[in-house]
C-alpha cells in the first residue's frame, strides 16, 4: 500500500551556467536557520572543492538539508556546464521536483533547456524562479515568455505548464510571487516547495529499495553510496543484496554498516531511515551508481537509465622529457595509473582504457572542461604527466560511414564581430541555423559545429570577440564526417637546445612570433618556446650568449627590450598543442613540447607522413 511521507520534500535546483543556483542555496540554507546568527559563512558554501571556487562553477553535484515548518526539504545543487550533464541526469532520479533557476536577463540558455527536458521526460513538476531580478537590465516579463515557450518546445503537458513562477535575488536574499514587488525573504520560495512539489510516495511495509544515484569517495570509508529510499525503509546492520536493472546476473549479499542522513551541510549518522529519505551508505566496497540496494526476500532493481557517452579522449602519458621527476611527486605509470582508475569512482562520464604501451592511458570525457579539470586535479595534488591533443571519439553506421559528434552552439556577440565569427566557425566546418538580435547591440547565433572544430576555438573567439562574446554549446548528435578540418594557422618556435633562456637569445627568437617563456627559464631541445607568426616550425636558440671581445660591453645586453612573455593557462596550452605536440604537465609548470624531441628524427618522421 503506497503512502505519502508527508513531513519531507526532495528537490533538485537545476540551471545553466553562472544563473545563480548555488547562491540561492546559500540563501535557504542560511533562512532556515542552518548557520548560527554570528556565524561566518564564506559565500558559495555549497562550492567545496578549491578549482570551484576559483573558477565559480559547481563540478559535483552536492546534498544538503533545511527544515521549514516541520518540513525537512532535502536540497540537490547541481551542476551547469553540459561537461558535467552526467551528473544532471543521475540526481534527477532522487527527487520529486525541480527548481529551474533562470537569469532574469540572459533567459533561456541552452543549458537550460537540456536539463529543462530531462526533467520533463521524468514527469518531475518545476518552480521556475527568475533570480537577479535586482539587475538593471533584467527583464522578468520576456524572460516569463521565453521560457513557456521553451515548455512548448519539449512538448510539456498542461500540469507542467501551469508551474508556478517565483521572483527572487539570491544575492539579496529575498523572493516575491510579482516581479513588481520586493519581497522580504525567501519565504515564498519555501512555501511553493512545500506546497507544489509532491511529498515522497512509497510502500513502508515493502521490502527495502535503494537506487544510488551518486557515489562519494572518503580516504577513510572508502566509496560512499547515495540515493533515496524508494520503498520499506533500511537500518544499520540489516543484510540487503545489491542488484542492478542493466546486469541480470548481478546479485550480491552485503552488509549495511552506517547510514547517514543530511542536515544542513553535515552527514549525520541515523539507525535507520524511512522511505523517501536521501542516505548516504558507507561500508559497501564494490558500490556503483545505477546499484540497487534490496531485501534478499525481494530483490527487485530500479531502471537507471544509461550515462551519457564521452565525445572526446586524450592520451594521459608517463612524463619522458629531460626535466622529468624533477617537480613532481608522483611520476610513474604505476601511480598514474591507480590515480586515473581511482578517478572511476566518482565520475561516472570518465572513461579510462589501458593502451598497447604501459606508459600510456586513453582517457575519454564529455568535453574539454571535464579533462582540464581532472588534469588540475591531478597536478595540484602533485601529480607529473604529459597530456596529448583532445581528440574526438567516432563510431561507424551500419554502412560503414564515419559518423562524428556534432554540438548546438550558441553563441551571443556583438554585431560588429558578427562577420569573424561567422567566418571562423564556417572555416571549422560550422552550419549557421539562426541569427537573432538579443538588444543592445547583440545577436545570438546558432550554429551546428563538430566537436572537433571547437577544439581550441574558444581562446580564438575571446581575442575576436574582444572578451565580449559567450559561447555555449551542447551535444546534438552523432552525423557523417564533415571533411578535414585545419587547426592552426601558425607554426611552433622550437628551442633548439637545453639550458637557460637568455635575454639575447630571446631578442633575437622574439622578432619571428610570440614567445611563451622569459629571460632565466630551463628548456630542453624540442621543448615549444613561442609561436611562428608564419605556418611553418622554426627552431630557436633562446640560450644563445653574445660573443663578448675588447669592443663589446656585457652592459649593453640590458638595453635589450623583450616584448612580455605570452604565459599560457591550462586550457590555452590544451587549445594550442597540434597533434604532433604534448604538453608536460607538473605541480610548478606547464611545458609544451614536441612528440619527437630529436630534430633529425623529427623531420624524417615529417617526411615520411607525407
Amino acid at each position: 500500500m503506497k503512502h505519502l511521507r508527508e513531513n519531507v520534500r526532495n528537490i533538485a535546483i537545476i540551471a545553466h551556467v553562472d544563473h545563480g543556483k548555488t547562491t540561492l542555496v546559500d540563501e535557504l540554507l542560511k533562512q532556515s536557520g542552518v548557520f548560527r546568527s554570528n556565524q561566518v559563512v564564506q559565500t558559495r558554501v555549497m562550492d567545496s572543492n578549491d578549482l570551484e571556487r576559483e573558477r565559480g562553477i559547481t563540478i559535483l553535484s552536492k546534498n544538503t538539508a533545511v527544515m521549514y515548518n516541520d518540513v525537512k526539504i532535502n536540497i540537490i545543487d547541481t551542476p551547469g556546464h553540459a561537461d558535467f550533464g552526467g551528473e544532471v541526469e543521475r540526481v534527477l532520479k532522487m527527487v520529486n521536483g525541480v527548481i529551474l533557476v533562470v537569469d532574469a536577463y540572459e533567459g533561456a540558455m541552452p543549458q537550460t533547456k537540456f536539463v529543462l527536458k530531462k526533467a520533463l521526460e521524468l514527469s518531475l513538476p518545476v518552480i521556475v524562479c527568475v533570480n537577479k531580478i535586482d539587475r538593471p537590465d533584467a527583464r522578468p516579463a520576456e524572460v516569463v515568455d521565453e521560457i513557456l515557450e521553451l515548455f512548448i518546445d519539449l512538448d510539456a503537458d498542461e500540469e507542467q505548464l501551469d508551474c508556478p513562477f517565483v521572483f527572487a535575488s539570491a544575492k539579496g536574499g529575498y523572493a516575491s510571487m510579482d516581479f513588481e514587488e520586493t519581497g522580504e525573504d525567501m519565504g515564498p520560495l519555501f512555501e511553493q516547495i512545500i506546497g507544489y512539489i509532491p511529498a515522497p510516495e512509497g510502500d513502508p511495509e515493502a521490502g527495502t529499495q535503494v537506487l544510488v544515484s551518486t557515489i562519494d569517495y572518503n580516504e577513510y570509508v572508502g566509496r560512499i553510496g547515495i540515493g533515496k529510499v524508494d520503498n520499506g525503509s533500511i537500518r544499520v546492520n540489516q543484510d540487503v543484496v545489491i542488484v542492478n536493472a542493466h546486469d541480470e546476473n548481478m546479485c550480491e549479499h552485503v552488509k549495511i554498516s552506517k547510514l547517514y542522513e543530511f542536515d544542513g551541510l553535515k552527514r549525520v549518522e541515523v539507525e535507520e531511515a524511512e522511505f523517501g529519505s536521501i542516505v548516504a551508505i558507507s561500508g559497501i566496497a564494490d558500490i556503483h551508481i545505477g546499484d540497487t540496494i534490496c531485501s534478499p526476500d525481494n530483490p527487485v532493481p530500479i531502471p537507471f537509465q544509461k550515462i551519457s557517452e564521452p565525445t572526446i579522449s586524450m592520451d594521459f602519458l608517463v612524463n619522458d622529457s629531460p626535466f622529468a621527476g624533477q617537480e613532481g611527486k608522483y611520476v610513474t605509470s604505476r601511480h598514474l595509473r591507480d590515480r586515473l582508475f581511482r578517478m572511476l569512482n566518482t565520475d561516472v562520464s570518465l572513461r579510462v582504457e589501458e593502451t598497447e604501451s604501459t606508459d600510456v592511458f586513453k582517457v575519454s570525457g564529455r568535453g574539454e572542461l571535464h579533462l582540464s579539470v581532472l588534469i588540475e586535479n591531478m597536478r595540484r595534488e602533485g601529480y607529473e604527466f604529459a597530456v596529448s591533443k583532445a581528440e574526438v571519439l567516432y563510431k561507424e553506421d551500419e554502412k560503414g560511414r564515419k559518423l562524428e559528434p556534432i554540438e548546438r552552439a550558441f553563441i551571443d556577440v556583438p554585431d560588429e564581430f558578427q562577420g569573424s565569427v561567422i567566418e571562423k566557425l564556417s572555416q571549422r566546418k560550422g552550419e549557421l541555423q539562426g541569427m537573432t538580435p538579443i538588444g543592445a547591440g547583440y545577436s545570438r547565433l546558432e550554429f551546428l559545429i563538430p566537436s572537433r572544430g571547437l577544439i581550441g576555438y574558444r581562446g580564438e573567439f575571446m581575442t575576436d570577440t574582444k572578451g565580449n562574446g559567450v559561447i555555449n554549446t551542447i551535444f546534438e548528435e552523432y552525423a557523417p564526417y564533415k571533411g578535414d578540418i585545419e587547426y592552426r594557422s601558425q607554426g611552433s618556435l622550437i628551442a633548439f637546445e637545453t639550458g637557460e633562456a637568455v635575454t639575447y637569445g630571446l631578442f633575437n627568437a622574439q622578432e619571428r612570433g610570440t614567445l611563451f617563456i622569459g629571460p632565466g627559464e630551463k628548456v630542453y631541445s624540442g621543448m615549444i618556446v613561442g609561436r611562428n607568426g608564419k605556418t611553418d616550425d622554426i627552431e630557436v636558440n633562446v640560450c644563445k650568449k653574445k660573443q663578448l671581445t675588447n669592443t663589446r660591453a656585457s652592459g649593453s645586453d640590458d638595453a635589450l627590450r623583450l616584448t612580455p612573455p605570452t604565459i599560457l593557462s591550462l586550457e590555452q596550452a590544451l587549445e594550442y598543442i597540434d597533434t604532433d605536440e604534448l604538453l608536460e604537465v607538473t605541480p610548478e609548470s606547464l611545458r609544451i613540447r614536441k612528440k619527437i624531441l630529436d630534430p633529425t628524427l623529427r623531420y624524417r618522421a615529417k617526411r615520411n607522413a607525407k
